[in-house]
């Protein structure tokens, strides 16, 4: 155990993206029930899957700021009660009060507010943890949580719902929650040298990879530092492509093959988790790749090349998948655009880690919050282009999104430090002060 107490924490986080994740598919198939019993739509639908991606994503850059200001340690621990208490909730809306909608609207967004705290937490801990050279593989590791808790969840919440109900798997889901929160406050502290398990071999190997962030003094970069650099900017863009396509994945594909598709519910099931068994194989592979890559050719390749090309092939596998007449075919090739996609997922967090720092949460809550209104928009926007053009050209807006994010890629500088840029600006101000003073 000494001397990995780094991975022993990256492993739980993962184990914390899967129990998170498994509230995420559940919704989307206790829908198939929850419609049955409230009488919704699928439009309404859409609003009540937006709900939760528009809270997550509007709590992003807070929740990152609060993981920089608090420490992840308590603020994911934090994290775990809320998302127990909301994700309970949901079973006790009553029918008979006046918008049942509104209410489901209502404690979805509040359970994406409190979720906004885990990934930019967990970034946190990977910029004050994990050396330079090994952040792919340790993103990569966390986000295969994501695809292994949304790949496992679809044949065991069916089978839950088909002998317990839905709510069962609502209220075994929120347990879940607060036994993996009580295990990561026993496990985590804020840095390495503070742990007792840490030796000091460890805490040096650490220490000797993190990347000097080109801070002078410690402390959180300003907001107008962070909004103002074109990296970001346009790593944030290539993020909210990718979460346009992966809530395809995660809202509607389910619903897609057992009502578009005509599969069975239970054959649904168990098709509907080939996206994310490719998920969860493909992110530590990418992870892996694309420190490998760094390390022999440098960050433009390793960080941005990976990210560019993951994306570009989920658009051209999404795009195909949906021409493909068999539906049993046609969940493999998509499952291969989502493995693609989450091939590039390690890169987008460990080039946020590397330029932000000290602000590793705040500026990679930023990040996440445009994925997730990106994720948003889909939710909303798939239902209505499908209804009027048919699920192609809803397929196809996701694939022409991927494209452009590719793109934005070949545009990053990931060597460039947010803190350097700010710190160029100061020198640029006090330049002339110097030369005024000098000619006096």
């Amino acid at each position: 155990m000494r001397g990995r107490v780094r991975w022993i924490l990256i492993v739980w986080i993962f184990i914390m993206s899967s129990v998170a994740y498994c509230d995420r598919v559940n919704i989307s198939i206790a829908s198939h029930y929850i419609v049955k019993e409230f009488h919704f739509t699928n439009i309404q639908l859409g609003y009540i899957f937006s709900a939760f991606v528009l809270g997550y994503a509007l709590f992003q850059a807070p929740g990152g700021r609060l993981s920089d200001k608090f420490g992840p340690r308590w603020g994911i621990t934090a994290y775990t009660v809320w998302f127990a208490v909301f994700v309970s909730l949901v079973t006790v809306i009553p029918r008979s009060i006046g918008s049942v909608v509104l209410a489901f609207v209502g404690v979805r967004f509040l359970l994406g507010a409190g979720e906004a705290m885990l990934f930019p937490g967990s970034n946190r801990v990977v910029a004050k943890w994990i050396p330079t050279n090994e952040r792919g593989t340790a993103n990569g590791l966390i986000f295969a949580g994501v695809g292994a808790g949304a790949g496992i969840s679809p044949p065991l919440v069916t089978f839950i719902m088909l002998h317990g109900g839905w709510r069962v798997s609502f209220w075994l889901n929120a347990v879940l929650g607060l036994f993996v929160g009580a295990v990561w406050f026993l496990l985590a502290r804020d840095k390495p040298e503070d742990h007792p398990w840490v030796s000091a071999r460890e805490l040096e190997f650490i220490r000797s990879g993190l990347p000097d962030s080109g801070q002078s003094a410690k402390g959180i970069l300003p907001w107008k530092t962070i909004l103002s650099s074109k990296d970001f900017l346009l790593v944030t863009y290539s993020y909210f492509c990718y979460g346009y396509m992966s809530y395809i994945f995660f809202a509607w594909f389910f619903i897609y093959l057992s009502t578009v598709r005509g599969l069975s519910l239970r054959e649904s099931s168990y098709f509907a988790a080939l996206p994310f068994i490719a998920m969860a194989v493909c992110s530590p592979v990418g992870g892996v790749v694309s420190d490998f890559i760094t390390r022999h050719f440098g960050k433009r390749w390793g960080r941005c090349g990976v990210a560019a090309l993951g994306i570009a092939l989920a658009g051209a596998f999404v795009a195909s998948g949906q021409a493909v007449s068999s539906a049993r075919l046609a969940s493999v090739v998509l499952a291969a655009g989502a493995g693609a996609l989450f091939f590039s997922q390690s890169t987008y967090w460990s080039v946020t880690a590397d330029i932000a720092g000290e602000s590793a949460g705040s500026v990679s809550g930023i990040m996440n919050m445009g994925g997730q209104i990106g994720g948003t928009v889909t939710a909303t926007l798939t239902p209505i282009i499908a209804e009027r053009f048919g699920w192609g050209a809803s397929f196809g807006v996701a694939s022409l999104l991927c494209v452009t994010g590719a793109l934005a890629w070949l545009q990053v500088n990931p060597n460039r430090k947010l803190a350097q840029q700010e710190c160029a600006k100061c020198e640029e101000k006090q330049a002339p002060e110097r030369a005024v003073t000098s000619d006096e």
